[in-house]
């Protein structure tokens, strides 16, 4: 049953108790924390990760006291009647054999409310607000809440409380001089400003006692100018361990830095090298943490010594059950987190409970229910987009007999061509996903098929879903026929040659993935292979050694084989519309490859010369003609959609059901396809 992965599925002994395997649930937050009326919906969602297998987990993060919530009536561990209704949670997991820990989580500067405080009067970059600087006492106080607030989670029957000491929260703050600018006992040297998580830490432990779980979260590369050195790091984290610490868990980056830490074009495992040179400083268990998304890489990382556990959080949204199906020599049926953020990080920044792209049933545990059909039902679902796949893995999944009709020669739809992007490869790990569940559950796929409405009613189908997808829309700009002009299912799809000087047409999340496919010389690297991690290292820069301040370096320049434009018609910010928590990261990785980004821009013609435009300025009141020079001109300028089968359906009275870019030629949304394509199958 270990055999593959010995390290992994390797109990750890902490001493007083036992971890039945090195898989850490990193703390993530998902919104259910912030209202109690979510409490059986929380305890649902942490109660089948632990029937998944989990060796331990952490919730997302609750606040000590009100001036460090992130928001208004955020999640706040306080008062022991929010204590008792959390007794459903552990209750939940320890029925279901796991343990579970509570993150005590301060904001500071970070959080989205007028009461913040931090170590001195500073504003943070995500944040309205600017925060007080804390008396001497008020620091006291601070400590006072974290104490009781680890008192309330033990009386809650948590296993213990993780300390959230990283990503630029109130406890790093105190710790750098970015933002330490105090001369009291709490600022000015080094031992001054790390002796509030060593008094968090020593508190707690003299509070709860020797058999109490306490994980430190050791901000072990800041990522940020004016952040801590290696030295410092290693010191602090010796002191952690003398202060009564249980475990180390490693935490990369402030949410203010300007290296990207968790996206899908980090390498997976990118930094479990940092903890790797922490390793040995402590005697206590060390966990790392970010872009580890399987049991190979887990197991990988573990075997080479570089930790004695790793954190998975996103990972364990995507799929439930990953620690058993790897147990059980299933890794291939896991459904495996590609680190979009879409629907998990930017619902949370959005103030909307979280989820996850290829798992809509995250954070959904009690409401998107797939129970077995009462009635066994002949479906048809035409269509092996992300919609298609969801809506037939689970008719199937429900017991429904179900037929798979595509036109193409393979499944995926447009994630075909999103995963030859760049930085996208993980697109690839959602394919080989849907192609196990199509085996496993005998769903009858014909591929190379178009089928029409009249085969589907002469069938005897009871249920047609209909996942068509779209089509690239076709702007009306005069010379659109120019021999220099392309679509980009010409470059992602037909390989068609692309000059050296190119327009791109569209700023959303297709121009960008074009753009960014066409500043690579997409020739020379295999399909689907990694990035390498010292060259993400010197393109974002990291510095190789971890030892400088904040772990930074300087980056290094990208060349770009071609001279790229990428255009909006709209005067905003380009881009604006892409993820919160990864647009800026394609903005930045375009502007380091010299693409020149263009707002406001009406396309007046393509013609011998180039692509005529004239470019409006954000305020409207100046305008610019200008002719671009370029060899090809590529249109990205959204989607339609193909529906007409589900008209000819409806003609026919048969019972057919609209998703995906079928439904809403949105742009390329797989989070809304494949949700409510598991929806649908569901209500069959």
């Amino acid at each position: 049953m270990t055999a593959a992965y010995p390290n992994l599925l390797k109990p750890l002994d902490l001493g007083f108790t036992e971890l039945k395997n090195r898989v850490l649930m990193g703390s993530m937050h998902t919104g259910l924390e912030d209202r109690f009326w979510n409490i059986h919906k929380l305890a649902r969602y942490f109660a089948e990760r632990a029937e998944g297998g989990v060796g331990l987990m952490v919730t997302g993060g609750f606040s000590p006291n009100l001036v460090g919530q992130l928001a208004p009536l955020a999640s706040t561990m306080n008062n022991r009647a929010t204590a008792l209704l959390h007794r459903h949670v552990t209750g939940a997991v320890h029925e279901a054999g796991g343990k579970i820990c509570l993150q005590l989580l301060h904001a500071g500067r970070y959080g989205y409310q007028p009461l913040i405080v931090s170590a001195s009067a500073t504003k943070a970059p995500i944040s309205p607000f600017k925060a007080r600087a804390l008396s001497t006492r008020g620091v006291d106080r601070q400590i006072d809440d974290f104490v009781s607030a680890a008192k309330l989670a033990q009386f809650a029957g948590y296993d213990g409380i993780e300390v959230m000491g990283s990503e630029g929260y109130f406890i790093n703050q105190f710790l750098c001089e970015r933002t330490n600018k105090r001369t009291d006992r709490w600022g000015g040297s080094y031992e001054n400003r790390m002796r509030l998580p060593v008094e968090i830490v020593r508190r707690i432990r003299e509070a709860v006692g020797p058999e109490f779980i306490i994980i430190y979260r050791l901000s072990m590369l800041d990522l940020v100018e004016g952040g801590q050195t290696w030295d410092q790091i290693v010191t602090l984290g010796k002191a952690i361990e003398q202060a009564g610490a249980t475990i180390i868990n490693t935490g990369i980056g402030w949410h203010e830095a300007r290296v990207p830490t968790i996206v899908t074009s980090v390498p997976r495992g990118g930094f479990a090298d940092v903890t790797a040179k922490f390793y040995g400083e402590v005697s206590i268990p060390l966990c790392t943490t970010n872009r580890i998304n399987t049991p190979d890489k887990a197991e990988e990382i573990l075997a080479a010594g570089k930790a004695d556990m790793v954190s998975m959080a996103r990972p364990l949204l995507a799929d439930s059950e990953f620690v058993r199906k790897a147990e059980q020599s299933r890794a291939d049926e896991i459904n495996t987190c590609i680190a979009c953020n879409q629907a998990c990080l930017d619902h949370v920044f959005q103030a909307k409970r979280a989820s996850c792209l290829v798992n809509p049933r995250a954070c959904h545990e009690t409401e998107l229910v797939l129970t077995v059909a009462p009635v066994v039902k002949k479906v048809a679902v035409v269509g092996a987009g992300p919609a298609g796949l969801a809506a037939a893995t689970t008719a199937a999944r429900r017991g429904h007999q179900v037929t798979l009709f595509e036109a193409d020669d393979r499944i995926g739809g447009q994630f075909n061509y999103a995963k030859r992007i760049p930085g996208k490869e993980e697109f690839h790990e959602t394919l080989r996903y849907y192609r196990n569940q199509i085996d496993r559950l005998g769903i009858e796929l014909k591929l190379g098929t178009r089928v029409d409405a009249d085969a589907l009613a002469s069938a005897g189908f009871d249920e047609v879903v209909v996942a068509t997808g779209v089509k690239p829309r076709t702007p009306g700009i005069d010379g659109i026929d120019h021999p220099k002009v392309l679509g980009y299912l010409d470059v992602l799809k037909e390989n068609k040659p692309v000059g050296e000087t190119v327009a791109v047409i569209g700023a959303g999340g297709i121009g960008f993935d074009v753009s960014e496919f066409l500043t690579h010389d997409f020739g020379k690297q295999p399909e689907g292979q990694q990035v390498d991690l010292g060259h993400w290292q010197q393109e974002w820069g990291v510095a190789g050694d971890y030892e400088g301040p904040g772990g930074l370096a300087e980056r290094q320049p990208m060349t770009s084989p071609r001279k790229i434009y990428l255009m909006q018609r709209k005067t905003s910010k380009v881009g604006g519309g892409l993820g919160k928590t990864s647009g800026w990261v394609h903005r930045n990785s375009l502007k380091h490859r010299q693409v020149e980004m263009l707002a406001g821009c009406r396309y007046d013609r393509i013609d011998d010369d180039g692509l005529h435009i004239t470019v409006t300025s954000r305020d409207g009141k100046q305008q610019e003609s200008r002719v671009l020079a370029v060899d090809h001109v590529i249109i990205c300028a959204g989607q339609e959609s193909f529906r007409e089968l589900h008209d000819q359906l409806t003609e026919r009275g048969v019972n057919s059901h609209l998703i995906g870019g079928a439904d809403v030629a949105e742009e390329l949304d797989a989070k809304r396809a494949i949700r409510q394509g598991t929806e649908v199958a569901a209500q069959l």
